[in-house]
């Protein structure tokens, strides 16, 4: 369910404003624009119930895909954004840590939405009880009265979901709204005689630059880690902590934690350096992965790890999106003749890191096929414990080592990220007046 919430994090940057002249709409808002009312429909009827019931699951999972394909298209240039507001360093890492803060605090609150909603019909159906009389009688006849609470139960349910996904569309267009209205673009080229990139070679240029290959490959192994993690603590909390009933609360405190760190990381990153925030902050939640895997049930110890965990979260949030324009200014930097290959950069980031979530889904849903887990059972083999101590601890740990092993291969540290921002300044002072004027700072809000 997380995931489909997706739809309401992305659109939640409209908070900055450029002073730089209005020469054009852009490179990235028409992508934005045209994805936006199509991603809409296409997630409120991933929620609504055909009226037929063959071919039901064709139908979702042509929405699903097609609101997937719409969201990365909304998302790519979105994030791409974040190298057209300004072309001071500083000023990018503030706005991506604004922007990260943003989109874990709005999975807070889209969970909490679509729960509140949802809860309700889920508490209507427990007490399987309507106000209006007539609607069922459960004295009269107890077939009848079970088949009209079941039927009453389910439309009640079918009723909620449509209310929470057509909230969750409103939030979307809201924020999209404001998104087209608050943020410009301008040129951010290096040279005024930089020539458009090609797709193909664009791709392959940024392939072969080799910063830009280590940060992908690094946070290719942690990002696995933690979405492990994530993926499977609901199942960990059920059957080997024996918290079912605390399982989303945990999910929330882990939300929150990394809601409330990624301003500590960034104030962390600007006075000791982004590759050392890296180091401290994957780190940090190793300790507390071996402590929830050794213990057995213990609610303050879930709590604690909770807090520890989303504190990694936030930088694994964080850090990427925030390392990613200083691989961009590097290459900017080897070749200023060239423009057009940021949103190449962001696509690309943007695949490997699906790439990541979609083997987390296909390394769990094996491993727990093998130890012989039941779906919808309360009681599961004990080589399903063993299995999800595993999947949220060791291999983790295992997965964040390799990743950190790849990233002191990473060659962009502080000298160099200063060396680029000098290089490109001095790129920039010897277009013409006229453009120079066009590439103002951005003012954050």
């Amino acid at each position: 369910m997380g995931r489909a919430w997706d739809a309401v994090t992305d659109p939640t940057i409209g908070f900055l404003v450029s002073r730089s002249r209005w020469t054009r709409i852009g490179r990235m808002m028409p992508w934005i624009v045209l994805s936006t009312p199509l991603a809409v429909l296409s997630y409120f009827l991933v929620w609504w119930v055909p009226p037929f019931e063959q071919g039901k699951v064709l139908w979702y999972l042509v929405f699903l895909c097609l609101f997937q394909t719409l969201q990365t298209c909304f998302h790519v240039p979105y994030s791409a954004l974040t190298m057209f507001i300004s072309s001071e360093q500083r000023e990018r890492d503030s706005a991506t840590a604004y922007r990260m803060t943003m989109e874990v605090l709005g999975t807070v609150v889209g969970t909490a939405i679509q729960g509140q909603i949802v809860g309700g019909a889920n508490a209507f159906c427990k007490a399987q009880v309507v106000d209006e009389p007539g609607v069922f009688n459960a004295s009269a006849s107890p077939a009848g009265a079970d088949a009209n609470v079941s039927h009453a139960c389910l439309d009640y349910t079918k009723q909620a979901y449509m209310v929470a996904s057509g909230v969750t569309c409103a939030i979307y267009v809201l924020c999209a709204v404001v998104l087209l209205l608050g943020v410009r673009e301008y040129d951010c080229s290096p040279s005024p005689s930089a020539k458009p990139l090609s797709f193909y070679r664009g791709l392959k240029l940024v392939m072969g630059h080799g910063p830009y290959a280590t940060l992908v490959m690094g946070f290719l192994f942690t990002s696995l880690a933690f979405m492990l993690l994530e993926g499977n603590i609901a199942l960990f909390c059920t059957y080997s902590l024996s918290l079912a009933g605390d399982y989303q609360n945990i999910l929330l405190v882990i939300m929150l934690s990394a809601t409330l760190s990624i301003p500590l990381w960034h104030r962390f990153l600007i006075r000791f350096g982004k590759k050392t925030a890296v180091y401290v902050g994957v780190t940090w939640a190793v300790p507390f992965m071996v402590l929830i895997a050794c213990v057995q049930s213990s609610l303050l110890v879930a709590y604690l790890c909770s807090v520890a965990a989303g504190a990694s979260v936030a930088v694994a949030f964080l850090l990427p999106w925030s390392m990613l324009p200083d691989v961009v200014d590097d290459f900017r930097v080897k070749n200023p003749e060239l423009q057009g290959h940021e949103a190449i950069f962001y696509s690309s980031y943007v695949f490997f890191t699906k790439f990541a979530s979609g083997v987390s889904l296909g390394v769990s849903t094996l491993s727990l096929s093998f130890s012989g887990y039941v779906t919808g059972s309360s009681v599961q083999p004990p080589l399903v414990d063993f299995t999800l101590r595993i999947l949220v601890s060791p291999v983790p740990i295992v997965l964040i080592f390799v990743g950190l092993l790849i990233f002191r291969l990473y060659p962009i540290d502080e000298q160099r990220r200063q060396g680029n921002r000098k290089l490109l300044r001095e790129l920039r002072n010897k277009q013409p007046d006229s453009e120079t004027d066009s590439m103002e700072t951005g003012t954050v809000v």
